[in-house]
């Protein structure tokens, strides 16, 4: 099987595709991985804008029509949707190996 070359995904760009499963502006896009990431990602607009422009080249996101012309909406694609689905597989692997590992007390 070959690995896809979207993963691993950075933390950034996995927030903002997560983000992207509901229609948003940038604005709500920053305020929503702030919340989701409990205040520990907190994107400056640069980072955000030249994400969103790399997502949307790789046909990850798409840009949706905006009630409001002055607001560009961004939504994840279905192939964002399952590069962020393997992404999340590979790091719950992750994890469970962490935790058998760690309840047969292999840790250092």
């Amino acid at each position: 099987m070959n690995r896809d070359p979207h993963l691993p995904l950075t933390e950034t760009v996995y927030y903002v595709l997560l983000a992207l499963l509901q229609p948003a502006h940038g604005y709500l896009i920053m305020s929503r991985v702030e919340e989701m990431s409990g205040g520990q990602v907190r994107l400056a607009p640069g980072t955000l804008y030249g994400a969103l422009d790399n997502l949307g080249k790789q046909k990850l996101i798409i840009r949706v029509p905006s009630d409001d012309p002055r607001r560009k909406v961004y939504q994840i694609t279905e192939q964002g949707v399952q590069i962020l689905a393997e992404d999340t597989q590979r790091m719950a692997h992750m994890i469970g190996l962490f935790d058998d590992m760690s309840n047969e007390g292999t840790t250092p």
